[in-house]
């Protein structure tokens, strides 16, 4: 074998990517409310970064850390991704990734970079997140958590009580056991029959509250409901409920009332009245248990309209967001020659650290206000007449005009949401395509649905318009899609077909 050394030249491409590029675009990208977990944990853990008060001097601050910001960037070191080399391919696959690293802790080994690890403080003072965690109400148990707390109060067998155990785990979110019977006992324990499923499903449903959990599906929620409040009053009057439950509930869905008229010999405002009378009964009374909470949204930006200049402008909302600086003690402890270089090691990158964030918030917000002042540009008459009114605006668009990369905008308008004359609503609702109308006037895709829902609402109830007479609605006011098209929106917006629209 033959071994020498030589020069080649060769041709690739490489992509390099600083530190702090990954951690601006991640930043970019947040939620608001993960955001705010991000800067509490690099509050935790980088001892050099402090919440700025109100009333500092933000220009003295700034020259003071100047210097130490240009000797940061000095030692910025870049990843490198090349084909073929596989040392710094999780520094690339994140860029692919972000929203799986949202929920993530950024780390690194180098020296340069610093570390986001959660430390505790030890400045010798309260913590703040620690006493409002303290008084922050505790989470609702899970249904399965309160059903086992009921099961436990039961009086039964020790062997049923086990079958009982054993099946609130297949009670789903909605409160209903909705597995087969083949698979239950597939799965249950050694010697479990059938005939004991059966036994401890009726006393499931006889015990756990709010009566209707255990069924096995709405008909027979709904009718332990019904039963239920017949035995607690004799006197109630559900007899036609009872009746359209336990045998036109199929009908009832589907708005067969002529159907069910025939039937029982109910008029069709007897029917009407009992289906109304229905409503008071649960359907999914799981939910009255442990139903999911709903979402708090804060608006990260405020759309107002100015009447003497007649704009519309965009203000962001970083209320909820502290204003982060560099401790000024540390920053001079850095420089100073007194202090130990390992003292001053360690100082230099929590700074540097610190600067890095403190440019990526920077960034994100400049990005975020640029984004959502081309949409307020360009969808001024949504603000003023409504979701008809929405233009198509793709992101192509935004980023060529902005002279930056369409996946900047993508990340930017990512769970962002505008506080604007027609409530809150999501960034990215803004950006779509769409179509022109026989008028030539450019129309988004949201604004058709919107227009399809107008008809609709609009609609004489006693004939709804099926698919196709709503293709030809569309098509008179310059709409020309597809009936299949229609039929989707449809769907999408929860609009039931004609059939079902039909009132009597």
């Amino acid at each position: 074998m033959r071994i020498d050394t030589g020069q080649h030249m060769r041709i690739d491409q490489r992509m390099k990517l600083a530190p702090r590029m990954i951690q601006s675009m991640e930043i970019l990208q947040m939620a608001q409310a993960a955001l705010e977990a991000r800067i509490d944990q690099e509050l935790a853990s980088n001892p050099t970064l402090e919440v700025r008060e109100p009333g500092t001097d933000a220009e003295d601050l700034e020259s003071e850390r100047t210097q130490v910001d240009r000797d940061n960037r000095e030692g910025e070191r870049e990843l490198v991704v090349k084909d073929g080399d596989t040392t710094n391919k999780d520094d690339f696959e994140r860029l692919s990734n972000f929203s799986e690293e949202l929920g993530s802790t950024w780390d690194t080994n180098s020296s340069e970079a610093g570390s986001y690890r959660n430390k505790p403080s030890s400045d010798g003072e309260r913590d703040k997140k620690m006493d409002a965690m303290a008084n922050t109400a505790a989470r609702t148990a899970s249904l399965f958590d309160q059903l086992m707390d009921q099961w436990h109060l039961a009086e039964t067998t020790a062997e049923l009580f086990k079958v009982g155990e054993y099946l609130i785990g297949f009670i789903d979110s909605d409160g209903y056991l909705r597995t087969e019977m083949e698979a239950m006992l597939d799965q249950a324990p050694g010697g479990v029959t059938a005939e004991e499923i059966d036994a401890a499903i009726g006393l499931l449903q006889q015990t756990l509250e709010p009566t209707g959990l255990a069924a096995r599906d709405i008909r027979e929620c709904l009718l332990l409901q019904i039963d239920a409040r017949l035995r607690n009053d004799p006197e109630a009057e559900l007899t036609h409920e009872r009746a359209l439950v336990d045998h036109h509930l199929k009908d009832i869905e589907a708005n067969r009332l002529p159907k069910i008229a025939k039937a029982t010999g109910l008029s069709i405002d007897q029917i009407k009245q009992t289906i109304h009378n229905l409503r008071q009964f649960h359907p999914h009374p799981g939910k009255l248990l442990a139903d999911d909470a709903p979402r708090l949204i804060f608006p990260d930006a405020v759309i107002d309209y100015d009447e003497e200049t007649d704009t519309y402008s965009a203000t962001l909302t970083h209320g909820r967001l502290p204003t982060l600086q560099i401790r000024s003690e540390y920053e001079r402890d850095a420089r100073d020659k007194n202090v130990d270089k390992k003292t001053r090691d360690f100082l230099n990158n929590h700074i540097r650290s610190a600067s890095w964030i403190i440019d990526a918030l920077q960034q994100r917000k400049a990005t975020l206000l640029r984004v959502i002042g081309v949409v307020v540009q360009a969808q001024r008459e949504f603000f003023e007449q409504g979701p008809q009114a929405l233009r198509p605006l793709p992101m192509t668009l935004v980023a060529d005009q902005l002279g930056i990369h369409v996946a900047t905008v993508s990340r930017a308008v990512n769970e962002k949401y505008l506080q604007t004359p027609r409530g809150i609503l999501p960034l990215r609702m803004f950006f779509s395509g769409g179509t022109e109308t026989d008028a030539g006037d450019a129309m988004s895709w949201t604004a058709i649905q919107a227009k399809l829902e107008q008809i609709i609402e609009e609609e004489d109830k006693a004939k709804p318009f099926s698919d196709d007479a709503l293709v030809e609605k569309l098509k008179e006011h310059g709409i020309e899609i597809a009936r299949r098209t229609v039929a989707k929106y449809r769907k999408q917006l929860s609009i039931p077909p004609a059939r079902q629209r039909k009132e009597f």
